[in-house]
């Protein structure tokens, strides 16, 4: 039985295409967006990983070491350890939670409710749209 299986699957994967054929009335891709007068490239999750890449090889040899690989931690590490031991006291680690959470109570009761807690949000910084000039204005050409 699992030969007669094996026999009609492989059969059939020779005359069956692995992917559908694309429709002849497909819908273009987007244009991609002009930024004076050049084409811009979208970011790909390759191009997103080479950027990545990149930050930590700092000797640009093309590998990335031990020491390189963290030094990012080293550098969040020695900004937690306030008082430079090389040892993160709890306080030390959680000194920026607290510090937050202190600023999200405005009424000082020790308790979040769900407006306070909804402040802790870490804000996400979004990618700027344009760093273009303004317009110019028809009217400012005369």
């Amino acid at each position: 039985m699992v030969a007669a299986g094996w026999m009609l699957f492989s059969s059939r994967a020779g005359t069956e295409p692995v992917l559908p054929a694309m429709p002849q009335n497909a819908p273009a891709p987007p244009p991609a967006v002009e930024a004076g007068g050049a084409d811009v490239p979208e970011a790909t999750p390759r191009t997103r990983e080479e950027k990545r890449f990149g930050r930590y090889d700092k000797d640009r040899d093309g590998g990335i070491t031990n020491a390189e690989y963290l030094a990012l931690r080293r550098k969040a590490f020695a900004k937690l350890d306030t008082n430079g031991d090389g040892r993160l006291s709890f306080e030390e680690w959680s000194a920026r939670t607290a510090a937050k959470f202190t600023a999200a109570d405005k009424d000082r009761s020790g308790v979040l409710d769900a407006a306070e807690f909804a402040t802790t949000a870490v804000k996400r910084k979004g990618k700027p749209r344009c760093s273009c000039p303004p317009a110019r204005n028809a009217d400012e050409d005369d």
